[in-house]
């Protein structure tokens, strides 16, 4: 058996597992909660069951409560993975992540000073979101202008930018939640730790297109990214606008990062964790990298949202805190890894 149909066998299995696992992850989330819905009655939506019928203030959560959060779950989940391994492939570097740009930093610090400093003039479910895009739109700006040398962008200026905006943004946190009150305060600190509590029609209609449009056009530069894989020079010899391909993706990780943290806030690791798995089980070939991250993100963000809202009923445990306890030891494990000689690109 070649390589190659090993492989494609691969990807059609995990595939196939991972609906699954995702299919039965969609259904107990949907009865979970601090008003919990027996399952027989979410089969008699599908016409399965027992002929159980939801009462009326169950109809409510469902509809209205668990089944946004859930889609914005799993939207977020894909868009988050699969821009970390368009992240991972544009740099090389399986240690990558949307939030080495500082466009997650940028977000973050809009949305403090929105919260500190101008809840009172715009609506918050309005508010937040504008300035989160616009922090996010102008960190991704800034990035871009500084990495820009020659006419080329330059992946470690862009790392370095990066790095330097994370840094000025938390700084700049750092002072708002110095000079808010109380209540601010508060609410900057829940907001930073990630949470999909917000979800709604509203919330959907905004970040569903635009997380969507992000995930997919990034699916569609598969080939390309495989190309780059090989190096600029080689992805040239292949017919690769290597400048225009690299704008390009960063412009749809700064999209598809930018709405996740407008939408639920700082939800660190996923962009990191998924891919380094999935390229462990179907290798490095973006064809079947990317389609794989996008399920197996949008499981593992949805089973976190669930533990999340149930572990502490009628408490909620902020999802950054759990996508934290499991990535920050992920993370040491894969620098213990790489650790005496081996490359990290």
């Amino acid at each position: 058996m070649s390589l190659d149909v090993h492989l494609n066998r691969s990807f059609a299995r995990r595939s196939a597992g991972l609906l699954v696992g995702l299919a039965l992850a969609c259904v107990v989330a949907l009865g979970l909660g601090a008003v919990p819905i027996a399952p027989m009655k979410l089969l008699g939506l599908v016409g399965l069951g027992d002929g159980a019928v939801l009462a009326e203030y169950e109809r409510t959560v469902l509809w209205q409560i668990r089944l946004p959060r859930i889609t914005l779950a799993l939207i977020i989940g894909a868009g988050l993975a699969v821009s970390g391994a368009a992240m991972q492939g544009l740099l090389r570097n399986p240690l990558a992540e949307p939030g080495l740009v500082g466009v997650s930093s940028g977000a973050a610090l809009a949305a403090a000073a929105y919260m500190v400093a101008g809840a009172g003039l715009v609506p918050i479910a309005l508010g937040l979101p504008l300035a989160s895009f616009a922090g996010a739109a102008l960190a991704a700006w800034a990035v871009l202008r500084l990495a820009a040398v020659g006419g080329r962008t330059q992946v470690a200026m862009m790392l370095l930018a990066g790095l330097a905006l994370n840094a000025i943004a938390g700084a700049g946190i750092g002072l708002l939640s110095y000079l808010a009150d109380d209540f601010a305060l508060r609410a900057v600190t829940l907001w930073m730790f990630g949470s999909l509590a917000r979800a709604g029609g509203a919330e959907l209609a905004i970040g569903a297109p635009l997380l969507l449009a992000a995930t997919s056009w990034i699916t569609l530069r598969a080939r390309a990214l495989n190309a780059l894989l090989l190096g600029e020079a080689e992805a040239r010899h292949l017919g690769v606008d290597v400048e225009s391909l690299k704008r390009q993706l960063t412009l749809a990780i700064v999209l598809a990062a930018g709405t996740a943290v407008a939408l639920a806030g700082i939800i660190g690791f996923v962009g990191l964790i998924v891919p380094h798995l999935v390229r462990l089980w179907v290798g490095p070939d973006h064809r079947r990298l990317l389609p794989l991250c996008a399920l197996l993100g949008a499981l593992l963000l949805l089973v976190a949202d669930t533990l999340a809202r149930t572990l502490f009923v009628p408490a909620e445990l902020p999802i950054g805190i759990l996508t934290a306890l499991v990535g920050g030891p992920f993370f040491l494990a894969l620098l213990l890894r790489y650790r005496g000689g081996a490359e990290l690109s």
